[in-house]
């Protein structure tokens, strides 16, 4: 399921990331990796606040739906 259906303090594991190489290559560098743990810390008009490798990260609804948890 995309990252956008886990609710405020939900954790998950991210099992894929899609969309062109160089959407993938920019979520990687921001730490998004296959196996890592992502938290959403909070929900703002449909876009994301998330905790990433000890890092809080604001992703577009549009952004956050390409990482599959």
């Amino acid at each position: 399921m995309p990252l956008t259906m886990l609710t405020r303090g939900q954790e998950g594991t991210v099992k894929k990331i899609t969309g062109k190489d160089e959407v993938r290559a920019f979520l990687k560098s921001l730490g998004f990796v296959e196996g890592g743990t992502v938290s959403v810390v909070n929900e703002v008009g449909g876009n994301l606040i998330v905790k990433v490798k000890d890092t809080r990260i604001a992703l577009s609804k549009g952004m956050a739906g390409r990482i599959l948890v």
